[in-house]
């Protein structure tokens, strides 16, 4: 990031220096897709793209923001006084739920502030830019105003804002790893409990791709609704046979022992692989303990034939891009990572290999599909944060 661009383009859009210096991470799930809602575990990181937010506190009451992702939106100003949510207001909604909810937390915001926010996370990835803005936002209330907010408060605040404010029916992972994120590690979250474990992943030999199928996800929403349906369906007929309050609570074993109860194929399919992915996350904390990288990579092969066969979310350009991976060298594992029916799968490759990784994927990808994929590659970083001062200038 240009820090330099950003402080001149701050002076020059509010006629001041900032401040303050500020940054939120994206995120990856590695492992663990559509167990959130069904009680099981995920297995997420924060990534070195995200959203860095240089701010300075103002002598009123007026808040100004400026986001250089959307340079024509221009300067998007409201008082403290009016924190409701404003469609005219557009992507500043997320920045204006934090500032009301910290509020309505009993946080004293005392000031207005001016606020300029730049992202370098890829539009529409599925890399979670929303819950970046939010925590990006939650960090520099914190460091402006001297609050004494507890991280895991920001986290719960940044769902909040979500399910409440902007009106998306979403878990808790994406903040999670934004706000819990740590340099070189995973973690494995229990969305029931929110208990979490660091897991070292060493990848001084290898990269993390992530490989966007750049095809928009609108079956997304209403199939992700019916698959959350067929889940509690198939929960239902086994709660008549075993005493459990999720599939996340099953292992395979109990599983096959009991599928039977599931009238329904389809929704034995489902809970399969609810209960199949969330053991599947417990083994990959194992594997990376022990610096079991290659096992790791073949869960997450596992994962996405799974998410292909039984939960029937992929969609044929996610799988032309995972496949195309699988058959390149240098490949410990690739899967399908978020919701599904588009966004972005990701690969570990060996750094060697990394190059002809992407042009080989990319042109398969192309003949197979019609259009280009894009490819980025992503370090494991650290959780939001302040930046040092030296960084405005």
């Amino acid at each position: 990031m240009d820090y330099q661009k950003l402080s001149e383009s701050f002076q020059h859009i509010f006629n001041c220096t900032a401040e303050q210096a500020f940054f939120a991470p994206g995120r990856i799930n590695l492992i663990g897709e559509h167990t959130d809602y069904n009680g099981g575990h995920v297995f997420p990181c924060a990534i070195t793209f995200g959203t860095y937010a240089f701010a300075r506190k103002r002598e009123d009451r007026m808040v100004r923001m400026y986001s250089m992702n959307f340079e024509e939106k221009g300067i998007i100003e409201f008082e403290l006084g009016s924190l409701n949510f404003d469609k005219k207001h557009d992507w500043a909604n997320y920045p204006k739920g934090m500032i009301r909810f910290l509020t309505e937390a009993g946080h004293t915001i005392d000031s207005g502030m001016d606020v300029i926010y730049c992202g370098n996370i890829p539009n529409g990835a599925g890399l979670s830019s929303s819950a970046s803005i939010e925590l990006a936002t939650g960090v520099m209330l914190e460091g402006l105003f001297n609050l004494d907010t507890e991280r895991l408060e920001l986290v719960e605040i940044g769902q909040k804002v979500e399910n409440d404010f902007i009106g998306v029916n979403s878990g808790i992972m994406d903040q999670f790893a934004i706000g819990m994120g740590k340099k070189g590690a995973g973690i494995l979250l229990d969305t029931n409990s929110l208990q979490y474990q660091y897991a070292p992943i060493d990848l001084l030999h290898h990269k993390i791709i992530i490989m966007n199928t750049n095809k928009r996800r609108e079956l997304a929403g209403s199939k992700y609704n019916e698959r959350r349906q067929e889940c509690e369906n198939a929960l239902k007929s086994l709660q008549g046979a075993v005493g459990i309050d999720s599939l996340g609570d099953l292992t395979e074993e109990e599983f096959e022992q009991h599928k039977h109860v599931i009238a329904s194929e389809t929704e034995r399919k489902r809970a399969k692989h609810a209960v199949y992915e969330n053991r599947r996350t417990l083994k990959a904390l194992a594997f990376l303990k022990n610096g079991q990288l290659e096992e790791f990579g073949k869960l997450m092969n596992e994962s996405h034939v799974s998410l292909r066969d039984d939960y029937e979310v992929t969609g044929k350009e996610l799988d032309a891009l995972v496949e195309a991976a699988w058959n390149q060298p240098g490949v410990l594992g690739a899967r399908m990572t978020g919701a599904g029916f588009g966004g972005c799968a990701i690969a570990i490759v060996e750094n060697d290999y990394a190059d002809r990784f992407i042009k080989e994927v990319g042109k398969e990808y192309k003949k197979e599909i019609g259009y280009e994929a894009t490819f980025y590659t992503a370090s494991i970083g650290d959780g939001a944060k302040k930046l040092d001062k030296e960084v405005i200038v």
